[in-house]
């Protein structure tokens, strides 16, 4: 006899403005208790010192968490120069301090930062939570234990220098999924000569959504004391797949694919996956993901992620 899940079903994404101090799974675990949720996950974890977007996937919703690990980020960072630390922000010891060169300008930084925007190798920090031998690198650190790190590529799309100060730096980080914020900073410090970390980080995009779109737990928690319901705050699973093509189905092939059977659709030139929907008078609602592969002048679509029940648009 199966066990009964604990907690109600709550399908939908909701975007919480996480505060420093805290991890992204005990958020989680937050969140998901005033929601009374059976099923819930994030879409990547940001450090406890890192505030900010962090998109939380419910019931059908956590069908496509990965699709949103996968995606674009934007960060503000805050850079202390001429102190490298061992985990590459300020909740570690200090390993060594540098002077920081004088006279330090829009003019004399942007040529270092021109060095790190677009196609990078990036080496990710030994206190990532990247797995090795299905541990995290952080694990490793703690016990004093270095892992050779391959580099990564990775992609800058826009770097900005937002603010210059005595021994700090403010930048705008555009770039793509598995980018470390730390690793690109210590990385900017060690090319000025001085070294770096990272004393303040704001993530402001994630999956499509911004900051505009975050909710603050304490304001969640004010809904619940009022007795207001906190569903309404959710947005549908496809709010976060606006980046896939979307195509709508009707009658046999609406059928097949809700019973997890490939279709062919002819004068389509789709390639890769597709938002499905349904498109009948009485439903017009997100069906899923479907892989799409072309063929001639048709596409077959193979049914990849569905969801068991309509979403809001």
């Amino acid at each position: 006899m199966s066990r009964r899940r604990k907690g109600r079903d709550v399908n939908g994404i909701l975007v919480i403005d996480k505060p420093a101090g805290v991890t992204s799974n005990g958020i989680l675990q937050q969140v998901k208790r005033l929601f009374g949720a059976a099923k819930a996950g994030h879409t990547g974890a940001l450090d406890p010192l890192a505030t900010g977007v962090l998109p939380l996937c419910f019931g059908e919703a956590t069908k496509f968490s990965q699709m949103m690990l996968d995606s674009d980020k934007a960060y503000i960072a805050t850079a202390r120069l001429g102190v490298q630390t061992e985990t590459g922000d300020s909740e570690g010891a200090v390993v060594a301090e540098k002077p920081v060169p004088a006279g330090l300008t829009a003019e004399v930084l942007e040529p270092v930062l021109d060095g790190f925007r677009g196609d990078i190798q990036q080496v990710p920090s030994m206190y990532s939570a990247l797995k090795h031998k299905g541990r995290p690198l952080y694990e490793y650190a703690r016990e004093g234990i270095e892992v050779e790190r391959p580099a990564r590529p990775v992609t800058i799309y826009e770097l900005t220098l937002l603010d210059i100060r005595e021994n700090e730096l403010d930048i705008a980080v555009s770039c793509t999924k598995g980018t470390y914020i730390r690793s690109l900073v210590e990385d900017i410090g060690e090319a000025l000569g001085c070294g770096a970390h990272v004393t303040a980080l704001r993530r402001t995009m994630a999956s499509g959504f911004t900051l505009a779109d975050a909710h603050a737990v304490s304001d969640l928690e004010a809904m619940r004391e009022r007795g207001e319901s906190l569903d309404g705050l959710l947005v549908a699973p496809d709010a976060a797949l606006s980046m896939f093509p979307e195509h709508r189905l009707a009658g046999q092939a609406l059928v097949s694919i809700l019973n997890g059977q490939p279709v062919r659709i002819p004068g389509q030139a789709y390639d890769g996956f597709v938002r499905l929907y349904a498109n009948e008078s009485a439903n017009e609602s997100f069906v899923g993901l479907a892989e799409a592969f072309p063929e001639g002048e048709q596409t077959n679509l193979v049914p990849r992620r569905l969801v068991k029940s309509s979403g809001k648009r």
